[in-house]
């Protein structure tokens, strides 16, 4: 059985913020902003920041244990470990960001080259985990260059510069929309149709899909952690065995 999502394909991930140095002496993730998807956190331990670029210009948020905290595409974030931070991660449109929805924060000239976008983005599949570690920092460290760049043109010239680096990310995932839409079809669209489709059912005073009442458990993915742009993440799979009909 499948897990059960909700309308916008919701996905749940848990999070380890990595604790690497970065050129500003902070310890951190990598700074990306999402195109077509929005995010939650959810603080479950630990203290730290996330450092936000919007039209309002460069803010810092305090995370620790219960926080909650919301953004829409386009705002450029990065999360900051002061020690043993932990988030679950809420994002909308499961399957956008991982067919690419996040753009990192590279300097001009990457982000202007494809090919060289795509090489920088990119971690081996079949490389050891010291190796994907390796990959992951060289990312993150490219993408810091690229946001302190950044972090000072929004101060300088205001909401433009912000402008100038949506207008790049844009052009960025440009070809790979179409597949996008594919996927929204599928996932998103789907399910949005399918409360369409209840609230037809109970409008008839019908039960609809209340008869596929089911619990379903979920189990870790196996092996480590995946390093992702922020930290290491885990993700979860249907249980082969242990859905029980309500």
């Amino acid at each position: 059985m499948s897990t059960p999502r909700f309308p916008g394909g919701t996905a749940v991930s848990g999070l380890r913020v990595y604790d690497w140095e970065a050129a500003d002496g902070l310890h951190g993730g990598t700074p990306h902003m999402h195109t077509a998807s929005t995010e939650a956190y959810v603080v479950s331990a630990g203290r730290g920041e996330v450092h936000t670029l919007t039209g309002e210009g460069a803010a810092v948020t305090d995370l620790s244990a219960g926080t909650v905290l919301w953004f829409g595409p386009g705002t450029v974030h990065r999360l900051v470990n002061h020690g043993g931070l932990e988030l679950t991660v809420v994002m909308q449109n499961a399957g956008l960001p991982e067919a690419g929805d996040a753009v990192f924060t590279f300097p001009r000239g990457v982000l202007a080259d494809p090919e060289g976008y795509d090489a920088a983005a990119a971690l081996s599949a079949d490389a050891s985990e010291e190796e994907l570690g390796r990959q992951a920092r060289a990312r993150r460290d490219l993408a810091m260059e690229g946001y302190l760049e950044l972090v000072a043109s929004v101060a300088e010239n205001g909401q433009e510069a912000l402008r100038e680096f949506q207008r790049s990310a844009a052009r960025v995932v440009r070809p790979r929309v179409a597949a996008w839409r594919r996927i929204w079809h599928e996932n998103v669209e789907r399910e949005l149709e399918l409360t369409r489709d209840q609230l037809a059912a109970l409008e008839r005073g019908e039960p609809g899909a209340m008869h596929d009442a089911a619990l379903v458990r979920t189990e870790p993915h196996p092996g480590p952690r995946r390093f992702g742009m922020c930290g290491r993440l885990r993700t979860w799979q249907p249980r082969a065995t242990g859905a029980e009909r309500l």
